[in-house]
């Protein structure tokens, strides 16, 4: 479970982390919290990064793209978040639920899901180490 955790904190936190903006409804922005930052010592090159994403009610990231090199896997540990990936659909993820994202995706819409109650999630990157920008904003 732990483990679990671990990885969707760290993809979604790189995914998220260097958005820090608000939707354009004037919202506040997530808070990002690095939880895991480890090279992965049977893959050369490769590191395991876990980030806690909190989400105030309402609060939502701006839209960003994640590193070419970053398989990312989200976990919704509290709450609901509604996510967009790509040209896929916008989906709310509860609680227990996750999904994954490719390298180089289109985070358009990753937000709470609820104006009256917090949301957190896990993400959990296996990026490049040398990737240093997990997420770029769109302008």
């Amino acid at each position: 479970m732990r483990t679990r955790k671990m990885l969707a904190a760290g993809c979604m936190t790189v995914a998220i982390a260097t958005s820090g903006f608000a939707s354009a409804h004037d919202v506040k922005a997530e808070t990002v919290t690095k939880d895991f930052d480890a090279a992965i010592p049977n893959v050369p090159g490769k590191s395991l990064i876990a980030v806690e994403v909190d989400y105030a009610p309402g609060a939502a990231s701006r839209p960003h793209t994640h590193a070419k090199s970053a398989f990312i896997y989200a976990y919704v540990i509290k709450g609901a978040i509604a996510s967009k990936v790509n040209d896929g659909e916008t989906r709310i993820y509860r609680a227990g639920e996750s999904w994954s994202e490719p390298p180089g995706a289109l985070h358009a819409i990753s937000r709470n899901a609820s104006k009256t109650r917090p949301a957190k999630l896990l993400a959990v990157f296996v990026v490049d180490t040398d990737d240093k920008a997990l997420t770029t904003p769109l302008e």
